[in-house]
């Protein structure tokens, strides 16, 4: 693993740094040229903050946390996505360029030390779970390592409550942000229809949140959900036909494991007329500012009680 300059420097002084995910920025996750909008938006809202942004990928077989500017355009063209399972492979075989899935950046972010990370949406239980057995790896991710992840849900197409259930089981503690009268979000949507288990007022309460659980014995991380803004939002009812057409694209195409993602992220933009790809920005850019904030008040060392 190489770590940055700059990112090195940043942890040695204690300042506050956010890990983000480079499959969001990649072709994978959007279409040309929004990807590499969205991680200047993502890269400008962090550093608002007060914060530096740590951008996993590998490149060249290293795995990266930290990149150059002129190694940007690798990221953004990336044309594989590395999860955590693949990063041992990709540095071995020594993979040109490969993005990063929310369960990769997790564990490079962990390994570097860095406490805060924000993506756009996690993965989590598929709606044919019954007979695939299909479920991101991210859920895992989530409770394996000590960071905090800031995302706006999990992605629409997925079963919302299936996967809140799994964090549960998985003892993930779950808090919403700004949510909509109490809901989870559901990316490019602020409502799912379903609770949101715990709720903060601040990124502060969130970072106290996050100091109780290490207190208390919990290693794992934490996941902070909070809604795309209001006017960026593509509301849930408006989805619900284009996500089930995707879908049975998806099944009768015989799409399966890891490409059905980016394959129903693109159908789903196309029939809505890039309205998601707006929203996707906006909540990726949401969430890199409540990431920093959050980590800059992680850095901030603690009020005595």
């Amino acid at each position: 693993m190489q770590i940055s300059e700059r990112v090195v420097k940043a942890l040695a002084d204690g300042r506050p740094v956010v890990a983000l995910e480079s499959t969001v920025f990649s072709r994978l996750g959007l279409p040309a040229p929004a990807g590499a909008e969205a991680r200047r938006r993502a890269y400008d809202a962090v550093m608002d903050e007060g914060a530096v942004p740590a951008l996993t990928v590998v490149l060249n077989g290293a795995a990266r946390v930290g990149v150059d500017d002129d190694e940007l355009p690798a990221v953004h063209s990336a044309d594989r996505k590395v999860g955590e399972r693949d990063l041992a492979v990709a540095v071995t075989q020594r993979w040109p360029a490969a993005a990063t899935t929310v369960s990769a950046s997790l564990a490079l972010a962990a390994a570097a030390g860095i406490a805060v990370f924000a993506t756009g949406g996690i993965g989590g239980v598929h709606r044919d779970f019954s007979e695939t057995g299909d479920e991101s790896a991210d859920l895992l991710a989530l409770a394996r390592h000590p960071v905090v992840t800031v995302c706006a849900g999990a992605k629409s197409f997925l079963d919302l409550a299936r996967t809140l259930e799994r964090l549960e089981t998985l003892g993930v503690p779950v808090v919403g942000l700004d949510t909509d009268k109490g809901e989870f979000p559901a990316f490019w949507s602020r409502r799912s229809g379903l609770p949101v288990p715990h709720q903060v007022a601040t990124p502060h309460e969130a970072a106290g949140v996050v100091r109780a659980a290490r207190a208390l014995g919990w290693t794992g991380g934490v996941l902070v959900v909070t809604p795309v803004p209001q006017s960026d939002e593509v509301p849930a009812e408006e989805l619900v036909p284009i996500i089930d057409a995707a879908l049975a694209d998806a099944a009768g195409a015989g799409v399966a494991g890891g490409a059905v993602t980016p394959f129903v992220i693109d159908r789903i933009a196309a029939a809505a007329g890039g309205r998601t790809v707006a929203a996707n920005l906006a909540l990726v850019e949401h969430n890199a500012a409540v990431a920093a904030a959050i980590a800059a008040a992680l850095a901030t060392p603690a009020s005595p009680t």
